[in-house]
């Protein structure tokens, strides 16, 4: 009998000293912020614009540091603008920060319940979505497959931009959006195949454009998980507007898909011969969801997928197609540098610098990169939800905690960039070659990360790097690009659904071939 008690009161001694022990141990915190008033704080966070809450971080982070907390809604958002916080984060805890969250009902619709690779919760479905796009379509051999569609794209480009210049009768032509209209006939062809006129293609980016102009407008819903049927009587029209929007979303792109399954039944009959070339939809339709009892992808979800496909390669690759062109007519030195590497690679009479020229262009590269450092087309990533516990320098991210990283802040650092505000391309040059100290990926170390680093990288960081370079060197080689007299070119920027031209380049073009066969 004493024996039992001298152990149970051994026991009870030594949980009492852990407890007393673990009450003097210092535990991790939240990141520093802002004081949080419930409601007054949502209320104050959620009708921010992007480009003021980016100001008022930057305010923030010299009073709380590098990492801090916002509270806007019952969970935190933690706000990074540390390159050596954001690796830790990103690359160290990669798994546990690689996640979503929920999302927003009117959220849903659009994307099928979360049935796409950008909002699919970290796991099965969205590994099987992330590895269809990237060895499907995206994988190399298939990108160059698409070589004759991109010589289509840039002749449109070119005799739209010099219709406009025509339509002027000074040369001046204002580019963003021929851009926009250059890059979504890609991304359509690639989704859907070749053979689209003119209208269809217009049809499905004026479906796109309004539905991405008003996802804006869904910040209102964030109170559905409050109050879910308050929120959507008081804002009913704009429920309504989007369930129309959607509807006409479907009209479009249904046709189109049905039509590719038609023509992809009829190859499969025997005797039948496939000349065509492989569209993403063709890989959506041969995909199937094991964790769902093996199920095809139903319309609906195809619908959201090549939405997805659509928007997340024509704005971000024209808004930094027409950022890159704005610093070209603004430093006339880049756009001599360029014409003369392409012209000792294809010579003075190419009609085209092709996929392969772009590899012996190291300078073509650089003006690329910088252009993506100096101005990223989204100054934040999508944003990341934590599975599990993270501690970082002291501080800890909770479970279920919201996570972004202000991009922007990154290519900017001084201790990284010399003269970090200046368009130098030659910063990514080493010996006349791209200088490989500078990883995009961040695999190493984060310098810049215009793709989002980790788990969550953009997939098509291959296909945005190679649709502008080959732009930029096509456009430079067909024309001279000139600031149009008595205007200086404004670099200043504006939040649309990326980070764009506050004042879109108006440039004066002058076609070279025809300067030269005079």
């Amino acid at each position: 009998m004493e024996n039992w008690l001298l152990i149970t009161f051994s026991i009870i001694l030594c949980t009492t000293l852990i407890y007393l022990l673990s009450l003097t141990k210092k535990k991790p915190k939240l990141p520093p912020g802002p004081p949080w008033f419930p409601i007054v704080s949502s209320l104050f966070w959620l009708r921010m614009s992007l480009l003021d809450m980016e100001h008022m971080l930057r305010r923030l982070r010299s009073k709380y540091g590098p990492i801090l907390t916002i509270r806007a809604g019952s969970r935190p958002f933690i706000f990074i603008s540390d390159r050596d916080l954001a690796h830790k984060v990103l690359v160290n805890h990669g798994a546990a920060v690689a996640d979503r969250p929920p999302a927003l009902e009117p959220v849903r619709i659009l994307n099928s319940n979360q049935h796409s690779i950008s909002s699919a919760h970290y796991g099965p479905l969205w590994r099987l979505l992330r590895r269809n796009l990237t060895s499907e379509v995206l994988h190399p051999s298939r990108v160059r497959s698409y070589g004759r569609a991109r010589k289509w794209v840039l002749g449109v480009l070119a005799d739209d931009l010099m219709n406009q210049a025509r339509a002027h009768g000074d040369g001046v032509c204002v580019v963003v959006e021929s851009f926009r209209y250059a890059m979504f006939c890609l991304l359509a062809l690639m989704c859907f195949g070749e053979g689209l006129g003119e209208g269809v293609i217009r049809d499905i980016e004026k479906a796109q454009r309004e539905l991405l102009l008003f996802t804006g407008k869904l910040n209102v819903f964030a109170f559905m998980r409050i109050m879910p049927r308050l929120t959507k009587f008081i804002f009913k029209k704009r429920w309504e507007k989007l369930i129309e929007i959607r509807r006409r979303q479907e009209e479009v792109l249904l046709p189109l898909i049905r039509a590719r399954k038609e023509q992809k039944l009829a190859i499969e009959m025997p005797g039948s011969d496939d000349n065509g070339v492989f569209t993403y939809v063709d890989s959506l339709l041969e995909l199937t969801l094991p964790e769902e009892g093996g199920r095809g992808l139903n319309e609906g979800e195809m619908v959201s997928l090549c939405s997805e496909f659509l928007n997340g390669g024509t704005d971000t690759t024209s808004t930094a197609l027409q950022w890159i062109m704005a610093n070209v007519v603004k430093y006339q030195r880049v756009q001599e540098k360029i014409l003369e590497e392409v012209r000792s690679v294809v010579g003075g009479e190419a009609e085209e610098v092709k996929e392969e020229d772009l590899h012996m262009m190291p300078y073509v590269k650089a003006v690329v990169l910088e252009g993506l450092r100096r101005h990223p087309p989204g100054h934040f990533v999508l944003p990341h939800t934590v599975s599990e516990e993270v501690c970082i320098e002291g501080h800890v991210i909770p479970k279920n905690a919201r996570v972004n990283f202000m991009v922007a802040e990154m290519g900017l650092d001084e201790k990284v960039w010399e003269e970090p505000m200046e368009f130098k391309p030659e910063r990514f040059l080493s010996g006349g070659e791209v200088a490989g100290a500078v990883d995009i990926t961040g695999s190493r170390e984060i310098k810049m990360m215009p793709f989002g680093v980790g788990r969550r990288i953009c997939p098509g960081l291959g296909l945005a790097l190679l649709h502008l370079e080959y732009f930029v060197a096509n456009l430079v080689m067909e024309f001279e690009w000139k600031a149009v007299e008595d205007e200086k070119i404004d670099l200043s920027e504006k939040v649309e659904f990326t980070w764009v031209m506050k004042n879109p380049l108006r440039a004066k073009i002058v076609q070279r071939h025809m300067r030269d066969d005079v």
